[in-house]
């Protein structure tokens, strides 16, 4: 019995030990609790009064212009349209990594054309993989002009050649051929070359022998756009707002590329033709329902989010085209409503539906072609283009056309 009361007076000793314990550690968690909710209370009060200026504290991180760009949303104080590319396009062209940049201008070019580099311009760091362009005319500047040629005389026909910077070969080459007379059938024919900006490390020195260049044939016209593949969206507009301010007094122009065989001839005899129309007026090489090319494998790709239709509107392929001279200041106008893809030809295309318009079948839609098997005198005596493999090609093509004697 002793050890049984022993046994009964120790368990009470300790239930009494026990809730003596808890006792103590009531008021501790009381304690605790109070804190936590006090701490609640407070960060509550802190995010509810930053959350009036909590837009202005985004909008001046820097990041929220990256974001804007990302998701491809204009920037809250400047509504210029951006467009991106993928990644598989980077291979194009050894300065794609420059595309985002708005060049500085070297110091060969006169104080006064510096181009101002635009507000919105990205930085010269892209967000990973993706890479935005500007494509309305008007946020870029001309670093060369020559507008004064068109001052001097009245041209029927203005021919404008995209071309890269360093691509001597292929300027003097149309200059030796159909590029070489200012009078053709009777009409005053203009040739000039639109360039963008080079950039890279010897960028300086290619600047100095465009200058030269220029000083020499006064046909060069250059804006300050990085001149790469994909930017030929950019190329065609700023040609289009060239001829729509400096030269809105030519009866029409053509934009064509730097690889074609013209036969320039046969291009004024058709603008000559009766009937032909003075305004609203496009014609080339027609393309009718062309599918959008969604493979990112492919140099024509456009993702959805660039161009959402898998269809284009008509347009006329890029190698050539022709305009009477009221479309180019529409076009430049429209594209502020038009958000820009990379493909330039199919982009007139679009500008055209928007306005309204179409484009229109040449007179003789077999002079239009595009590649040629073999050089035949009689058949290039016919066309009006051809797409040539290089410039010694076009060369010797236009001497052998010219020589004495009857083509076919």
């Amino acid at each position: 019995m002793g050890v049984q009361e022993t046994n009964s007076g120790v368990k009470r000793l300790k239930r009494q030990l026990i809730a003596a314990s808890c006792r103590r550690k009531k008021p501790l968690f009381h304690l605790l609790f109070k804190v936590l909710l006090l701490l609640c209370v407070v960060v509550f009060i802190l995010c509810y009064t930053l959350s009036s200026s909590s837009l202005r504290w985004w909008e001046s991180f820097p990041l929220e212009e990256q974001y804007q760009r990302f998701f491809n949303q204009p920037n809250h104080d400047n509504l210029t349209p951006l467009y991106w590319v993928y990644p598989a396009h980077r291979d194009k062209t050894n300065e794609i990594l420059q595309t985002t940049e708005s060049p500085t201008v070297p110091p060969t070019v006169p104080p006064t054309v510096r181009p101002t580099v635009p507000a919105t311009v990205p930085p010269t760091v892209p967000p990973a993989g993706i890479q935005y362009h500007q494509a309305y005319a008007r946020n870029y500047h001309f670093i060369m002009d020559n507008a004064e040629v068109c001052k001097t005389k009245k041209p029927f026909l203005v021919l404008m050649v995209p071309v890269a910077p360093h691509d001597v070969t292929a300027r003097d080459a149309i200059r030796q051929t159909w590029g070489k007379d200012s009078q053709i059938q009777g009409e005053v024919v203009l040739t000039l070359f639109m360039l963008g900006y080079s950039g890279g490390a010897d960028a300086g020195q290619v600047q100095e022998k465009l200058k030269q260049e220029n000083l020499q044939h006064h046909d060069l016209i250059q804006s300050d756009f990085m001149d790469t593949y994909l930017n030929l969206t950019i190329k065609t507009m700023v040609i289009m707002d060239w001829l729509a301010t400096r030269c809105p007094t030519a009866a029409y122009g053509m934009k064509i590329d730097s690889d074609m065989f013209l036969n320039i001839d046969n291009l004024v005899i058709m603008l000559q033709m009766p009937g032909i129309p003075k305004q609203k007026y496009l014609t080339g090489m027609l393309m009718w329902n062309r599918p959008v090319v969604r493979s990112k494998d492919s140099k024509w790709y456009v993702p959805v989010e660039m161009y959402p239709k898998n269809t284009y509107p008509t347009y006329t392929l890029g190698m050539g085209y022709i305009f009477s001279s009221d479309l180019p200041g529409k076009f430049v106008e429209v594209s502020k409503s038009i958000k820009p893809f990379n493909i330039e030809d199919a982009y007139i295309g679009t500008c055209m539906e928007k306005l309204g318009l179409a484009p229109t079948s040449p007179p003789s839609p077999s002079q239009f072609k595009a590649y040629n098997t073999k050089y035949n005198r009689c058949e290039f005596s016919k066309v009006i283009t051809y797409i040539l493999g290089s410039s010694e090609e076009l060369v010797k093509y236009w001497t052998d056309l010219k020589k004495p004697g009857r083509p076919c």
